[in-house]
């Protein structure tokens, strides 16, 4: 394959879509063609690429002819339809939605833990869960030091996760308690502004959310740790941008907190932050490539136990700039040539 494939993007005008336009171009990512597909409302709108313009078209069957890759920012309904006709027109696809993440022949891929899972033969591709993607780094490097025993993670997940329509119901209803007015309820089932929500996406019959099972299913995936005793709580919180996480870790054997630190800080992916008074927080890392970490300290109720707190960008590290690391990575080792 040429070092400048032809690329397209499905979803191009959305929140994530539209990052991954903008990553492409800060990797340096040269493309042969560019193709970007949405919605028919979004036709005719231009987009700057390496100082080109390039009009978005309309996704349909045949958009697929003639690419070599397509990323896609689509819902899970949509991804199931296209991305098989994505992958029938001769593109690898690299798809962001939930659908094919627990396919068990599609590799699950967060490319700092686990992109040797991609071989020349695997033509979907998929993108974890946003908290997934800053989550799995981090659980990596503790598996590899001490062994991981346990994971307890709570989300603050803000509301772009959910969506352009999100953040501008967060906005409306902020500006509505402040000019006391009818409060806008399209998006969430509960007011969001000035609130905390303890569910994202469906509650399934166990209690749990669809959110937090796929913060368990896709990490022990990604981790090939198929028993790997992890539990998790999601909540969506008012912020504008960046998930942040607690992450409670017991370990097989003993594991000090300046241990962790150092070998984090070795890792390109991490930002740490060793000093207890300084902490990642989610207005200062919004933009950022990297996964924050702070608040790294012993778990006093058990023998071998940390504490952590660990924020990203999830729109950009959380989807979109995983995904072009693939892209990126697959190009480099030319592994569909």
């Amino acid at each position: 394959m040429a070092l400048e494939p032809a690329v397209g993007i499905a979803g191009a005008t959305g929140l994530v879509g539209n990052e991954m336009l903008v990553v492409l171009e800060q990797l340096d990512v040269r493309c042969k063609i560019l193709r970007l597909f949405a919605s028919k409302d979004s036709v005719g709108e231009l987009y700057s690429f390496f100082g080109d313009e390039v009009e978005v078209e309309e996704l349909n069957d045949d958009s697929f002819e003639g690419l070599d890759f397509v990323l896609f920012a689509t819902s899970a309904e949509l991804s199931e339809k296209y991305v098989p006709l994505a992958v029938e027109a001769g593109a690898v696809a690299i798809d962001n939605s939930s659908h094919f993440r627990m396919h068990e022949n599609v590799p699950l891929v967060v490319p700092e833990v686990n992109i040797e899972a991609v071989t020349a033969e695997d033509k979907i591709i998929a993108n974890p869960n946003c908290s997934t993607i800053q989550l799995v780094p981090l659980l990596k490097v503790i598996d590899e030091l001490a062994g991981l025993k346990r994971v307890v993670v709570s989300t603050y997940q803000s509301v772009s996760g959910a969506g352009k329509a999100a953040l501008d119901e967060l906005w409306a209803q902020t500006r509505a308690v402040f000019t006391q007015q009818e409060m806008p309820h399209d998006v969430f089932h509960n007011q969001i502004a000035f609130n905390c929500i303890p569910q994202i996406d469906i509650l399934q019959d166990d209690g749990y959310t669809r959110e937090e099972h796929k913060i368990i299913n896709e990490s022990r995936k990604i981790l090939s740790l198929p028993d790997l005793k992890i539990t998790a709580t999601a909540v969506r919180v008012p912020v504008f941008h960046s998930h942040a996480e607690s992450v409670n870790v017991e370990t097989r054997e003993p594991l000090t907190p300046q241990v962790l630190i150092e070998s984090l800080e070795k890792r390109d992916c991490f930002d740490v932050y060793p000093d207890f008074h300084e902490y990642p927080m989610q207005l200062g890392v919004t933009g950022s490539d990297s996964i924050h970490v702070g608040r790294i300290r012993r778990d006093l109720s058990v023998a071998n136990g940390l504490d952590m707190w660990i924020v990203a960008d999830n729109i950009r590290k959380g989807a979109a700039l995983n995904a072009v690391q693939i892209l990126k990575a697959l190009i480099e080792r030319e592994v569909f040539g």
